[in-house]
């Protein structure tokens, strides 16, 4: 009979599928467990749980149950190390439950830390330094390469890269990220930036000013034109370069600067109908 299940099982089953072959081995299926026989995980990448968030959910719990089953392994003595789910752990027991439903699984630490941070990864309200600082734990404490990470959390490697990158931005600009007073968008172009308070100087702008990510990568190449000693005349297109990204995103009117010389150039708008016209000139009197 055992190995009628197995055939059976492994016609499910392609010899190259490998990922889901180690689930199933692993899975050990649910069951309800004493909450005082459960433990938070050590390496648990999740430090900061909003109280009314949690009080919100334990008034579901008692009413309904938990609903969705945490993930452990057994730790021996009968207890077991909570992996993913701990802030329905901490729901369940200002609920007042005496057990809950769990997955059990047989991994190791190493196998544990990952899930948990996959599990962390795949929460809705992350910011970009939380996700950046999960892909860099995944890195050096499960030693899996930027293609690795990128396969397990369904990533592309460039993305992989893009958030790690944001680690090397000043901590003021990551703690803006961090509030979400500047997007992923906004930040990626400051990234290249060798100077520190160059960069700090242009989210300062940014924050001043509402740039968009575009208005940023103008003026990045502005200040990078200037450490390449470009001439008078280059670093003024760029300024005006600036300047018509600025009035294009603040008006949305399709105007287009181009310098001739250092006195001389054109402003020209495009439209194609006389309300066309009128709507422009009116968004032109706001400014």
């Amino acid at each position: 009979m055992v190995e009628n299940k197995n055939k059976g099982l492994n016609s499910l089953l392609s010899d190259s599928d490998l990922v889901v072959q180690r689930k199933i081995a692993a899975f050990r299926g649910v069951n309800l467990v004493d909450i005082e026989k459960l433990q938070v995980g050590v390496q648990q990448p999740r430090s900061h749980f909003d109280e009314k968030s949690i009080q919100e959910l334990a008034d579901s719990i008692a009413i309904h149950g938990l609903i969705q089953p945490i993930t452990v392994r057994e730790i021996g003595e009968g207890k077991f190390e909570i992996i993913s789910g701990e802030r329905r752990f901490r729901a369940s027991k200002k609920a007042g439950l005496k057990e809950v439903p769990a997955f059990i699984r047989d991994v190791n630490d190493q196998r544990s830390l990952e899930m948990a941070l996959i599990e962390n990864i795949q929460r809705e309200n992350l910011n970009p330094i939380e996700i950046a600082l999960s892909y860099q734990r995944m890195v050096t404490e499960c030693q899996l390469s930027q293609d690795e990470l990128g396969k397990r959390v369904s990533k592309s490697r460039s993305a992989v890269t893009n958030y790690l990158r944001l680690l090397n931005l000043p901590t003021e600009i990551q703690s803006g990220l961090i509030l979400g007073v500047i997007t992923m968008g906004q930040a990626r172009p400051l990234i290249p930036i060798q100077d520190q308070n160059l960069q700090i100087d242009i989210y300062q702008r940014i924050l001043e000013n509402e740039l968009s990510a575009r208005e940023i990568e103008a003026l990045v190449k502005r200040g990078n034109a200037f450490e390449a000693g470009a001439n008078e005349l280059d670093l003024y297109r760029e300024d005006m370069r600036i300047e018509e990204l600025t009035l294009k995103g603040k008006t949305l009117v399709p105007v287009k600067i181009q310098i001739q010389d250092l006195n001389k150039g054109n402003v020209s708008i495009k439209f194609t109908n006389t309300d066309e016209l009128a709507e422009i000139l009116q968004k032109l009197e706001s400014i």
